[in-house]
C-alpha cells in the first residue's frame, strides 16, 4: 500500500507507515527545517512545499494523511477557527478530491470539536467516504508518559468501516522498530517526560515535537487499515 503524506511534519505518520509496511510516495510540507529532516530519514521521496499549490493525481495512493494545523483551534491560541487565514482543511479536502485514496486519516487537537470536526465529517461524506467516529486518543494509551490527547479521524470508500473498528479494539500492538538511526529513543531507555517515544530526543527536540504526532498511535490504524484490506 502506499502513502501521500501531507502537513507531513517531521515525518511521523510516515514512520508509522514504515513500521506497517506501506510505502510514502509523496510528502507535501512548508517548514524548511521539517524539509530537511524528511529528506535525511526518508531519501527520495518528492517533498512538495505548499500544499495550495499541490495537484494529486488520481489512484496515486491508497491512503492520504494528514495532521492539518491545529492553531486555529487550540486552546493555547486565540481559536479563531474556520477565520484563521492557518485553516487548511478545505486544502486537504481538495487533495483528498482529486487523489481519491481508499482510505483518509486525519489528525488534530480536541478543540476541533465544536468548531469544525462537523465540517470535516460532513465533507468527507460528500466526497462519498464513510467515516467512522472520531477517536479520542491520548499519547499515554501507546505508553508515552505524557496525555497529549488528539481526535483522530479514519474513512474509507470503499465501505471498510466497520471491520475497520473491530480491527483497532483488537487491541493496541508496539511496533517493532522504535527509532530513526540515532535520533530518537532506544528501546529500554528510560522514558522522558514531554516526548514521544519514537521522535527525536535531542537537538531541536521541541521544535521537532510540535511538528509531529505520535506515530505509535498512527501505526495501529495502519495495521488495522492493512488487516482489514487483507480479509
Amino acid at each position: 500500500m502506499t502513502l501521500l503524506d501531507l502537513f507531513s511534519g517531521i515525518g511521523g505518520f510516515s514512520l508509522a507507515a514504515r513500521w506497517a509496511g506501506i510505502e510514502t510516495i509523496q510528502f507535501v510540507e512548508i517548514d524548511s527545517f521539517c524539509q530537511k529532516v524528511l529528506a535525511k530519514n526518508f531519501p527520495g521521496v518528492p517533498i512538495h512545499d505548499d500544499i495550495k499549490t499541490f495537484k494529486a493525481d488520481p489512484g496515486s495512493a491508497d491512503i492520504v494523511s494528514g495532521g492539518f494545523p491545529c492553531q486555529p483551534f487550540s486552546c493555547a491560541g486565540k481559536r479563531r477557527g474556520k477565520e484563521d487565514d492557518r485553516y487548511l482543511w478545505p486544502e486537504m479536502r481538495r487533495v483528498i478530491s482529486e487523489a481519491r485514496p481508499s482510505w483518509v486519516i486525519a489528525e488534530n487537537v480536541t478543540g476541533i470539536d465544536g468548531m469544525a470536526l462537523k465540517t470535516v465529517i460532513s465533507d468527507l461524506e460528500s466526497l462519498k467516504y464513510e467515516v467512522m467516529e472520531p477517536l479520542e486518543i491520548p499519547a499515554c494509551a501507546v505508553g508515552s508518559p505524557q496525555r497529549r490527547s488528539r481526535i483522530w479521524l479514519v474513512s474509507n470508500a470503499l465501505c471498510g468501516i466497520k471491520a475497520m473498528g473491530g480491527a483497532i479494539r483488537g487491541g493496541w500492538r508496539k511496533p517493532k522498530q522504535v527509532s530513526w538511526d540515532g535520533l530518537c529513543q532506544r528501546e529500554g531507555e528510560p522514558p522522558m517526560v514531554g516526548m514521544a517515544d519514537g521522535l527525536p530526543g535531542r537537538v531541536d527536540r521541541l521544535k521537532s515535537l510540535g511538528n509531529a504526532i505520535v506515530p505509535q498511535i498512527a501505526y495501529e490504524i495502519f495495521r488495522a487499515i492493512k488487516e482489514v484490506e487483507c480479509q
